[in-house]
C-alpha cells in the first residue's frame, strides 16, 4: 500500500515518518520524500489514527490524486536542487513532463490552482532556500552556488535572490539571523 506524505522534505522529515510508522508498529518497505510504502492492510480507522499521529509530527497522508501529484511535483524539485547538478540550459517543463509522465500545462494549472504558486516560482523559491544554505555554509563561492544551481550567470543568481529575499547574497551572508524558510512551508 503506498501513502503520499505532506510536508516531507529532506532526511529528517523520513527518520520522523519512520518513526511513527515503528511507533504505530506498522511495517514498511519504503520510506523516501513524500512517499511510505507499507506492507500492512490497513482499515480506515486505522488510516485516520495514522494520519493524527502524522500530523502531530508535522505530516499529513495526502488523499486525493491532486495533491499527490503535487507532491510529486515538489518530490522531485527538491530532489533536483539538493543534487547541485542543474544544467544551465535546464528546461522545467520538460523536467517535469518527463519525470512525472504527464502534460506540463496540466500539471502547472492544477499546482497553481492548488497551492497559490506556479511551478516556476515554486523552483525558484527552493534554489533560493538552497542558496542560502549555501552562503550560510559557505563551501561554494557565488559563482559555483550559480553555476551547481543552473543560473546562467552570478548575476541571474543575485536578481532573483534580492527579488526573494530584499537582500544581495553578500548582504545575506553578513546578517547575523539568516532568515531561513523551512522547506516545508514553501
Amino acid at each position: 500500500m503506498k501513502l503520499y506524505i505532506k510536508n516531507m522534505v529532506c532526511n529528517r522529515c523520513i527518520a520522523a515518518v519512520e518513526k511513527v510508522l515503528t511507533d504505530f508498529r506498522l511495517k514498511f518497505s519504503a520510506v523516501e520524500l513524500g512517499e511510505v510504502e507499507i506492507k500492512n492492510h490497513l482499515e480506515a480507522e486505522d488510516l485516520q489514527e495514522l494520519n493524527q499521529r502524522l500530523k502531530e509530527a508535522g505530516f499529513e497522508i495526502l488523499e486525493d490524486a491532486a495533491h499527490q501529484l503535487i507532491a510529486k511535483v515538489k518530490k522531485e524539485l527538491i530532489l533536483l536542487i539538493d543534487g547541485l547538478d542543474i544544467p544551465e540550459d535546464f528546461i522545467l517543463s520538460k523536467f517535469i513532463s518527463e519525470k512525472l509522465h504527464r502534460d506540463y500545462s496540466a500539471v502547472s494549472k492544477m499546482f497553481s490552482q492548488k497551492e497559490s504558486v506556479t511551478i516556476e516560482q515554486y523552483f525558484i523559491l527552493q534554489k533560493i532556500e538552497k542558496v542560502k544554505e549555501l552562503l550560510f555554509y559557505d563551501e561554494f563561492s557565488l559563482t559555483e552556488i550559480s553555476g551547481k544551481l543552473g543560473y546562467k550567470s552570478v548575476q541571474h543568481l543575485s536578481s532573483q535572490f534580492r527579488n526573494s529575499t530584499g537582500f544581495t547574497p553578500s548582504e545575506f551572508k553578513k546578517l547575523k539571523v539568516k532568515n531561513r524558510i523551512p522547506l516545508d512551508k514553501i
